[in-house]
Formats: C-alpha cells, structure tokens, sequence
C-alpha cells in the first residue's frame, strides 16, 4: 500500500517522531497521552475510562507501531520493540530474524477487522480474559517449578519447548515413567502456552 495516500501513515509518522524523541523508550499510556497532546486526529481524544474507547485507542497505536515496525525494517533504519511498558527504537541489525518468525499479536492488530467487529462485549470478555491470565499466577509459577525453570533467566517459548521435549523424554512411559507424571508435564506445557505464547 502506498504510505502517501493512506491516512494511518500520518499516525506512523507521528509515533516515529516521539519515538526518535525519546530515546530509552516510552510506555503505551505516555505515547496515547502524547498523540493526545498533539491533537492527533488518529487517536480519540476521549477519556480512557470507556472500556471500548481504551481498547480503539490501544488497537489504533498497536496497529500504527506494527506497521511503522515493517517501514523501518524494510527501511533498515531501525527495529521496534513493541510493548504495552515499553516501546522503544533500537539501532538495527542486519541478519536478525525479528520479522520473520509468525507474531499472532501482528496479525491480529494488522487486521482491521478486529477493530471494526469488536463490541463493548467482546472487550468486556478480553479484559475478562486477560485478568483471570493474570491471577493464574501460582498456575504458572507451580508449572515453571514441574519444569524446573526460574524465571529470572530470560524466558521464552522456545525454550520452554525445548525444556518439555527433555521432560517428556525422559519421563514417556515408555522409557519407564509414569503416565501420571507425563500428563502432568502436558498440563504444565498447556499453562505455559497460555502464558508465552
């Protein structure tokens, strides 16, 4: 799509601009507050106590950070990290595979469908959603602890993965485990899934 005769551009280019300005990064409330600052005819200049105008305002900056995401590496100028406490520009790597493993949240903020479909009731049942994640917190601690993984090291799915296929190695059935312990280890993945995914 050609960035000059589409209007979600001009949002790109506003969240470049106080993106460059900031350089340790921003939070996704002070980026919204800033746009907000500005006048910024992308972003509704509403209160954020509606749930529904929250969850616009959020999905309109998400979907403006994905695609000036894309523009910068295609660019090469830089990568950006995208996160709701930190959003920030880095210098860019070549060679880095950042855009090309599969990112459900990209497709899903690229897609504005989800925008246009989602009522007050859908955001109702995500924030729903999103607590009860939240509050299975002993869930997650209790599953990293069957895996033996301390989330003070860098946590990721990849190795999570990596950690079940050895759980599940050395405890199948058939190579003398207990059928109770692996189905165990298959809860414990589902939860971490959830969690990292």
């Amino acid at each position: 799509m050609n960035d000059d005769l589409d209007p979600a551009a001009d949002l790109c280019d506003q969240v470049l601009e106080l993106l460059l300005a900031a350089p340790e990064g921003v939070a996704e409330y002070q980026l919204i507050q800033q746009l907000k600052q500005r006048h910024s005819g992308h972003i509704p200049n509403l209160p954020l106590t509606d749930k529904l105008v929250l969850f616009r305002t959020h999905f309109l900056l998400f979907n403006a950070l994905y695609r000036l995401r894309e523009r910068l590496w295609q660019d090469g100028s830089h990568l950006l990290q995208i996160s709701p406490l930190c959003i920030q520009l880095l210098p860019y790597q070549t060679g880095s595979a950042a855009l090309s493993e599969r990112d459900g949240l990209r497709d899903y903020y690229l897609d504005m469908d989800n925008l246009r479909d989602t009522d007050e009731r859908d955001v109702e049942r995500l924030l729903a959603s999103f607590w009860t994640r939240m509050q299975g917190g002993e869930e997650k601690q209790a599953a990293l602890g069957l895996f033996e993984l301390d989330e003070q090291a860098p946590l990721d799915l990849a190795r999570i993965k990596h950690r079940y296929r050895q759980l599940v190695s050395q405890h199948h059935p058939d190579r003398g485990g207990s059928t109770e312990r692996l189905q165990s280890i298959n809860k414990a993945m589902e939860i971490l899934e959830r969690y990292y995914n």
